[in-house]
């Protein structure tokens, strides 16, 4: 008798396709609230959407330059020269990606090998675990200390080898909302250059900031040529359907980061480029309304939360809650995957279980992910269901 002939590659079978993907199908089967994926309800801003118009009735429909538009790579250069004094070199130090997502693999795809380790926070964005896997690496998660979600530095030390490659930094962080302090990544900055490591940021939300501030660890000494800047315009521009993001690296870097990305997307889309560095010429003005409109529905969704009975710690960042659901209404669901379920048919409410957000996903039992990019009237829908859980 023959063995049935293997029909996939074994590293498919390591992980599982993403949670918060399929709880935005969920929401869509049940006609429920989808407070799960981290995409705006509400328009974004008029003059890219006309920039982009302008484009393809312009006829810019075609390749842009594999590693992104000369225009959109020089307002991003402008962009780090101003508000983090960072004097960057478009042509040899940022690729343009199709969106954070594919900057990140593509990073992981060019600077690690099998057997290299990578330190994860975690919880954790549920990309990283799988791009370090596509790459032959091994995640190494180190987790943060609840309720503050801070840093266990003694874990973090256990956790370095001889093998440890790089160390992922997400701040603001999804997805509890935490936004590391300066000491916090002055630290990380020293044992990253104590041990040789390098950090690959992702910082899609770093305008999204209620409390504290974004420091970006390339700022530091000794940390500009270890660290990949990882950043997109979907957050910052509430445009996540035109999936443009970028990598910011020293020269020999970027240039592996760019062969990986030619033979993977080829490029972002042409005409978003264009459209995309009208977004950068934005004023202060434009970033504090929208981190101003982003904390008064952090607020909203936090007291229809609260009230409903869930537990948590107020995001300083980001745009997510991770909540605790033991002392709510359903709480007793065999676990967080259950109760997700079981929100969606009952209640009409949609979040992501927690624990897509762990290694070890018995830590994540009691937990579920809200969104809160939507517009008042959808988190005031919401909170009008979620009442139903007081009853």
């Amino acid at each position: 008798m023959t063995d049935a002939p293997r029909l996939t590659a074994r590293r498919t079978a390591t992980f599982t396709e993403s949670v918060i993907r399929e709880m935005t199908r969920v929401a869509r089967a049940y006609g429920a609230i989808n407070l799960a994926q981290g995409m705006p309800d509400f328009p974004m801003p008029e003059p890219m959407k006309a920039a982009a118009c302008a484009a393809i009735t312009g006829d810019i429909n075609q390749y842009a330059i594999t590693w992104g538009a000369p225009a959109l790579r020089l307002a991003i250069a402008e962009k780090y020269r101003r508000l983090y004094e960072l004097d960057l070199d478009p042509e040899r130090e940022i690729t343009v990606t199709c969106g954070a997502t594919e900057a990140m693999a593509a990073t992981f795809l060019a600077l690690l090998d099998p057997e290299d380790e990578v330190i994860i926070f975690e919880p954790f964005y549920e990309n990283y675990g799988p791009d370090a896997i596509l790459a032959g690496a091994r995640p190494v998660f180190v987790p943060l200390i609840p309720p503050d979600w801070r840093i266990d530095w003694d874990a973090l030390d256990r956790a370095l080898t001889p093998r440890t490659r790089a160390l992922i930094l997400n701040s603001p962080h999804n997805p509890t909302g935490r936004v590391f302090t300066r000491d916090e990544i002055g630290r990380i900055a020293d044992i990253c250059i104590a041990h040789d490591i390098m950090v690959f940021t992702d910082d899609p939300y770093e305008f999204l900031i209620y409390t504290g501030h974004h420091h970006p660890i390339a700022t530091w000494p000794g940390m500009r040529d270890r660290t990949v800047t990882i950043s997109s315009l979907s957050k910052t521009y509430s445009c996540t359907g035109w999936r443009l993001g970028y990598a910011i690296a020293s020269p020999e870097r970027t240039a592996a980061i760019r062969k990986v990305h030619d033979f993977l997307t080829v490029g972002a889309p042409a005409p978003l480029q264009a459209a995309g560095a009208v977004g950068f010429a934005f004023d202060a003005e434009y970033y504090n309304h929208l981190a101003d409109g982003y904390c008064a529905r952090r607020d909203q969704l936090a007291a229809a939360l609260t009230h409903a009975g869930f537990t948590f710690t107020t995001p300083e960042g980001a745009y997510y809650i991770l909540a605790d659901f033991t002392a709510v209404r359903g709480g007793n669901a065999a676990d967080d995957h259950a109760f997700g379920m079981w929100l969606a048919q009952e209640v009409g409410v949609v979040g992501v279980p927690g624990s897509s957000f762990y290694g070890d996903r018995s830590r994540g039992r009691t937990q579920i992910r809200f969104a809160f990019c939507k517009k008042a009237e959808t988190i005031a829908a919401a909170a009008e269901r979620l009442e139903t859980l007081r009853v």
